[in-house]
Parts: C-alpha cells; sequence; structure tokens
C-alpha cells in the first residue's frame, strides 16, 4: 500500500466528509490545503441521475467560464479561402483543410480544440476515429461545426469548456486554477453548474444533481450540497 504524505494528512484534516459545504467556503478551504509546486487545475465532479445509456438522457454541452481555465487553449481550424483567414486573424494556432487532415493521420495531435466549417465536414470525417476518442471531433452541437469561425476561434481562447457525461453517469469539469481569487472560481464553478442544470433531459425522472465534488490535482476533495445547487438554478 502506498504510504500517504504528511501533505495528504493535513489536507485530510480540512475536510468533513460527512458535511457538505458551500461553493464558497469550500473553494476557500481548497486554497488553504497544502499546494503542489505547480498552479494546480480546480474540477468539479457531478453525478447524475440519469441512464447515460439512453440516448434520450445524453447530457453534452459548453458553458463560457467568466474568467477561462487559466490554461492556454491551442486551437485548430479546418478552414479554407477566407474563413480561413478569419481564423487565423481571431487567433487560431493552427489553420488548414487537407494539409491538416493528413498530418494529424501521420500522428500529428499538438492542439487542444478542433473547429470545423461546415463544407469542410467531408474531408474530417475520415479522421473521426482518430479524433473522438479523444474528445477532439467537430460537433455541431456544441458550436465547433460553424460558418462563423472567429467567434468560435474567441470563444475557445476565452474560457469555452465542453462538458459530456460519462458511462458512469458523471461528469469532469475543469473550472480554473488554484491561483485564481475565490470569487473568480465561483462565478466560474457557478456558470458551470446553471448551464448543466439547464440541460436537464426532459425524461431524467427524480432528483437529478446527485452529487458534486470540488478538488484540485493534488488537493482534497470536498462535496457540495446538491439541493443548494438546484435552488440557485432554479431562481435564476
Amino acid at each position: 500500500m502506498a504510504r500517504e504524505s504528511k501533505r495528504a494528512r493535513d489536507n485530510r484534516k480540512l475536510v468533513d466528509p460527512e458535511r457538505k459545504y458551500e461553493i464558497g467556503e469550500a473553494l476557500s478551504l481548497l486554497k488553504q490545503a497544502k499546494s503542489a509546486k505547480f498552479d494546480e487545475t480546480v474540477e468539479v465532479a457531478i453525478r447524475l441521475g440519469i441512464d447515460p445509456k439512453k440516448s434520450d438522457q445524453m447530457v453534452r454541452g459548453v458553458a463560457k467560464l467568466p474568467h477561462g481555465t487559466g490554461r492556454a487553449v491551442r486551437v485548430l481550424v479546418f478552414a479554407k479561402g477566407d474563413k480561413a483567414q478569419e481564423a487565423l486573424a481571431a487567433g487560431a494556432d493552427f489553420v488548414g483543410a487537407e494539409d491538416m487532415v493528413l498530418k494529424i493521420q501521420e500522428g500529428w495531435l499538438d492542439f487542444d480544440k478542433a473547429i470545423a466549417t461546415p463544407d469542410m465536414m467531408g474531408k474530417v470525417g475520415p479522421i473521426a476515429k482518430i479524433l473522438g476518442p479523444r474528445g477532439l471531433m467537430p460537433n455541431p452541437k456544441v458550436g465547433t461545426v460553424t460558418p462563423d469561425v472567429a467567434r468560435a476561434v474567441q470563444e475557445e481562447k476565452a474560457g469555452r469548456v465542453e462538458f459530456r457525461v460519462e458511462k458512469a453517469g458523471i461528469i469532469h469539469v475543469p473550472v480554473g486554477k488554484l491561483s485564481f481569487q475565490v470569487e473568480q472560481l465561483t462565478e466560474n464553478l457557478g456558470a458551470l453548474l446553471e448551464q448543466v442544470v439547464r440541460m436537464k433531459p426532459p425524461t431524467a425522472k427524480g432528483n437529478y444533481l446527485l452529487s458534486i465534488g470540488v478538488t484540485s490535482t493534488m488537493g482534497p476533495s470536498f462535496k457540495l450540497d446538491p439541493a443548494r445547487v438546484q435552488s440557485a438554478a432554479d431562481r435564476e
């Protein structure tokens, strides 16, 4: 059995495992925890009361984090002509068409997000088996297949995050860095939770938000109160 570090023991003392915290308090305690030597990512895990095996209960969407994720996002755009120029002007890191498809087929994957104009999807289709499992395939449902490539690039650069429920009914999403102020993390997390609640499938019955936990890369995990989150979202 791996030996627990002193930092982990000290951080565990900050957490009351029987308690469900308010968002601000949980984030404040998380920032008080002993951190690693790098700027840790703050993440949230949300367990939903849905059956992800049913197609009409798939929860997938995007949320715009007011303060971004704190991470530089490398954006690839599949486009030609004027649209390619628009993407470059908007800040895309890589832009191309068949040349980029070939590069990916040869093993290149040094980007974080991919966007495509609708006319390019016929070219991108053959690499779906490469991009799909990595969450990189452009998709019109989340706004990454669009003629407005400039806006899509700007949103990705500004801190737009995608979320999708996993087989176990859980969503994992980064909401910022540990160096962010508590207020910034609170606003980011609130924006995400509001969007997840908004995406509740009409066929989902019973409690939708079953559990919510917030943690950092090497830090302790704090449970939030799903009922309070749901109540706050209902008031919006």
